[in-house]
């Protein structure tokens, strides 16, 4: 690959620019949130750190499915930022989980703000600014959630929410994209 942009192009083709990963990840928070109402606030947080290890397979079955390659080239230079900012994301889980000792309430909205660092990757990985509104606004959801004390399992419903609401959007964004091309 000689550009920056061929990688770009690669990671968009074979993953759906992301938009399974996202599918995906919405309703793993999602199901937390249901998980921390009708169960208990620490099955939901442990719902989203188990399913979550989910996330990526679950995302490559579906680009599979929908007819991509749900793998990147070998050669891709854009390989090791995917891989650094998935460890960068499981490293700061314990941020979330040591925030939950303090007060229960912060889980979620520290894992959001958790998922939004590792999504402002997501526009040098796929070339799509998109992803820096995304992070933008889970990052704001996580801050707000807790300067407000709000209860448990509306970090996670609203991360769930706000996720499947850009995956709809970058959808649209590519549908209207590859029209136009």
């Amino acid at each position: 690959m000689d550009s920056v942009t061929q990688a770009q192009h690669d990671m968009r083709d074979a993953y759906y620019d992301g938009i399974p990963g996202i599918v995906t990840s919405g309703t793993t928070w999602l199901i937390a949130g249901l998980v921390a109402i009708f169960k208990s606030p620490m099955a939901g947080m442990l719902t989203l750190i188990f399913a979550g290890m989910l996330i990526f397979p679950i995302s490559v079955m579906l680009c599979k499915a929908l007819g991509r390659r749900g793998q990147h080239n070998k050669q891709n230079p854009l390989a090791p930022l995917a891989i650094e900012g998935t460890i960068w994301m499981l490293l700061s889980i314990p941020i979330a989980v040591a925030a939950s000792l303090y007060q229960v309430e912060l889980f979620f909205p520290a894992m959001l703000c958790v998922i939004a660092g590792r999504y402002l990757t997501f526009n040098t990985l796929y070339g799509n600014r998109m992803y820096y509104f995304f992070s933008i606004f889970l990052a704001g959801c996580g801050m707000s959630l807790a300067v407000m004390a709000s209860p448990v399992y509306l970090g996670a419903l609203l991360g769930g929410a706000v996720e499947i609401a850009f995956a709809t959007a970058i959808y649209v964004q590519v549908q209207r994209d590859d029209a136009i091309a």
